[in-house]
């Protein structure tokens, strides 16, 4: 069994840390997608470094017993984290995130919550009370009026991008229920590695790898400081999510929208206005009430099964 603990608050620190490293990740893929001509290929060759790199840190922790004692039904589980979270909902989320702004894109990820809170209502049996739905109320209000946005184009890049957010938070249930027994750091070389060799796949076959061999020093740098960037968010997410409710967990990555916005405030419309930080305060308000009535209802509550697993295995 999974060694790791139901620890409230260090779930909060690491899916705060999350936050801000997919705010500053948003902001910055955006930049680097338009660098490449095809958002598919450069979402495949970052993934792969990232795989490498995660790969890496299962050696350094010594997982591979682990990994030669994995079970069929958990190789089931690794393969279905990787196919919805790290191949399919990639090659949406680069191709709708070349058409269409980092702020819609960012705005778009966050509601990862709201699928992820609906689905783990009936399958991972979590609850929420009306406190947190009017902390998660705030934030959207707040991030409705913050770093230039103006409303949703409803075109197909923002629609390939929702389709992207809600793969991702049907791999938040099943990565849940898998991180009861599996490692979070062998769960992330997981989902990067059968990413990756799916993404590499759909491109032998209909498409090329020859716009490699003439990549910029610049592109190359884009794609490591972003595969860096998501080398961190998926080992601190999936050690955020092993240690509590997916729901709340997932309600944290929220905040990380102000941090896109801010950026782009700051480095794309070069105007930070008292509306902006006004709702970036909202944001903060928001924020707060979902970490203070979360954890007041986990330890008044404990009604998640997953945490009570871990618990025992303590």
């Amino acid at each position: 069994m999974n060694p790791v603990k139901n620890d409230t608050r260090t779930a909060t620190i690491l899916a705060l840390s999350a936050a801000f490293i997919s705010g500053i990740s948003l902001f910055v893929n955006k930049f680097a997608v338009t660098t490449m001509k095809d958002p598919i290929l450069f979402a495949t060759l970052k993934n792969s470094l990232v795989a490498v790199f995660i790969i890496g840190v299962v050696l350094v922790f010594r997982r591979w017993n682990e990994i030669r004692s994995l079970t069929k039904h958990q190789w089931l589980k690794l393969f279905a984290i990787g196919i919805i979270g790290g191949a399919l909902p990639f090659a949406l989320f680069f191709e709708g995130l070349a058409q269409t702004s980092a702020i819609n894109g960012a705005f778009i990820h966050k509601t990862l919550f709201l699928w992820v809170a609906l689905l783990a209502v009936p399958f991972l049996k979590e609850k929420m009370v009306w406190q947190q739905w009017v902390g998660v109320a705030v934030v959207f209000i707040g991030n409705l009026f913050i770093g230039g946005f103006t409303g949703f184009k409803f075109n197909i890049g923002e629609i390939m991008i929702l389709a992207a957010t809600i793969l991702w938070a049907v791999e938040n249930i099943i990565a849940k229920k898998t991180l009861a027994d599996i490692s979070s750091a062998t769960v992330g070389a997981a989902r990067m590695t059968i990413g990756s060799i799916l993404l590499i796949s759909y491109i032998a076959l209909f498409s090329s790898f020859s716009p490699i061999f003439a990549l910029t020093s610049v592109q190359w740098s884009w794609m490591i400081l972003t595969g860096v960037l998501l080398s961190g968010y998926v080992l601190v997410w999936y050690s955020a999510l092993s240690r509590a409710p997916a729901t709340y967990v997932a309600t944290l990555l929220v905040p990380a929208t102000l941090i896109t916005n801010v950026l782009s405030a700051l480095f794309v419309t070069h105007a930070l206005t008292g509306q902006d930080l006004t709702s970036a305060f909202m944001c903060g308000v928001g924020a707060f009430l979902l970490i203070f009535f979360t954890n007041k209802t986990a330890e008044k509550t404990k009604l998640v099964r997953d945490n009570k697993t871990f618990s025992i295995s303590t």
